[in-house]
């Protein structure tokens, strides 16, 4: 990449999701360059995997599909996929970035016409519905992915399949010579918008996420309710496939626990609640959900969609910590096991499937940072220099609609030293 394109005058933000995006957007409308780099293939983050929004219960890809209108129609940013900031060297204003470029093996020429998967004949675990399903090693991450390019995995690169799926690309797209690139920018400001990743549920031993098929996250529950999903919508049990009509979900899964996160992730009361529509849904009145919960955070607006889901008849809310799940072996059902706090009574309650409400993990954590970055006890940024800036769930756990405007403020902290830059540069 040439220096032509990344000045002092442009801004850097480092991540692809719903926050990424937004400061991305809000910086190049207001006239500024932008380079937005994303390590996945595709843009939209956790967002994307979401099935529906809470609490008015619509699909998010409309609010995706603007952002995306948006990009696609503004000359001020380019985005980087398979991007990963290795380095940043520098200070506020004239800053030095390396980012390492992983081979997509498919060029711009890619019509996503979907002729290379066919050809292909190797699955690898589809990471877009969370390894619940498999997918073609020649794939496109989903339907709304942008850039709308397919990737070939690099498991199938110099094997017969990557050579099949040359040979049925009828444009020239596939191109299996593609190396590792390295690229160097340089730009005025940094917008770290990393994002968040789910809690390692396996962690989580007393329940059983790594033993019991029929035990499950919040996250996975999600894209099993998506029509688009690994089950075409429909909730049922991972270990034989029978309908799931009895679900508990277990909040503060892993949460507000000093052996796990010490944190509370805002999102996971507010996610239950929705997915408890799902359940109602799915099965009407036959549909059970039990909400084993120790405090609700309902906030704001929010209140009235915890209000309206407390009225509803198949749902049930056990105030208790669960303290440990058991599998029935005979019928293939999870037990949970407790003690319900306000009548302190003993419980040892079957349903068909649990739902682990897992909390919200910083992608940055373990990542290499310039020294003037600092990390909060949970692993979210804290301060991030004089000309480096956290968005979204960098900076906190945060909902969508919170991440959004504190990438808007983070984008405009970001204009701020450009504009500075740029009038010291005249002076």
């Amino acid at each position: 990449m040439s220096a032509s394109i990344a000045t002092s005058q442009t801004i850097l933000v480092v991540g692809g999701g719903i926050s990424g995006m937004t400061a991305a957007l809000e910086a190049a409308e207001c006239g500024k360059q932008v380079i937005l780099a994303e390590k996945l293939p595709t843009l939209g983050g956790r967002t994307a995997q979401l099935y529906r929004y809470f609490p008015k219960m619509c699909h998010p890809t409309c609010g995706l599909e603007i952002n995306l209108r948006r990009l696609k129609g503004n000359r001020n940013v380019r985005v980087l996929t398979m991007a990963e900031v290795s380095a940043i060297s520098g200070t506020r204003g004239d800053y030095t970035a390396t980012l390492k470029i992983a081979p997509r093996y498919v060029n711009e020429k890619c019509t996503a016409c979907g002729d290379c998967s066919k050809a292909v004949s190797a699955e690898i675990p589809n990471p877009y519905n969370y390894g619940l399903d498999k997918m073609k090693a020649a794939y496109l991450p989903h339907g709304m992915a942008y850039p709308q390019r397919y990737v070939l995995d690099p498991s199938i690169v110099g094997a017969p399949d990557g050579e099949a799926a040359k040979a049925a690309c009828k444009v020239g797209a596939i191109d299996l010579g593609m190396q590792e690139e390295t690229i160097e920018l340089k730009v005025g400001a940094v917008v770290w918008a990393t994002g968040w990743k789910p809690y390692d549920a396996a962690k989580i031993q007393p329940y059983g996420y790594d033993r019991f098929a029929n035990v499950i996250t919040s996250v996975e529950f999600e894209r099993m309710c998506d029509p688009h999903g690994p089950t075409g919508g429909k909730i049922l049990r991972p270990s034989d496939g029978k309908e799931a009509k009895n679900v508990a979900f277990i909040q503060c899964a892993g949460s507000r626990d000093e052996n796990h996160l010490r944190h509370c992730s805002r999102i996971c009361c507010m996610a239950s609640l929705k997915q408890t529509q799902y359940v109602r849904e799915a099965w009407g009145d036959d549909g059970k959900s039990t909400i084993y919960y120790i405090d609700i955070r309902a906030i704001d607006r929010f209140e009235d969609f915890y209000q309206m889901v407390q009225r509803d008849v198949t749902v049930n809310f056990i105030k208790s910590k669960v303290a440990k799940i058991v599998q029935d072996e005979k019928a293939g059902d999870v037990v949970l096991h407790g003690v319900d706090t306000e009548g302190y009574n003993r419980y040892a309650t079957p349903h068909d499937l649990a739902v682990l409400a897992v909390g919200m993990e910083p992608s940055i954590k373990g990542v290499s940072l310039p020294a003037e970055i600092v990390l909060d006890s949970s692993g979210f940024i804290e301060t991030a220099g004089d000309g480096m800036f956290s968005a979204g769930c960098a900076t906190n756990a945060l909902d969508v609609n919170r991440a959004v405007q504190n990438a808007t403020a983070a984008s405009l902290r970001a204009i701020q030293v450009i504009n500075k830059t740029a009038s010291m540069e005249k002076a």
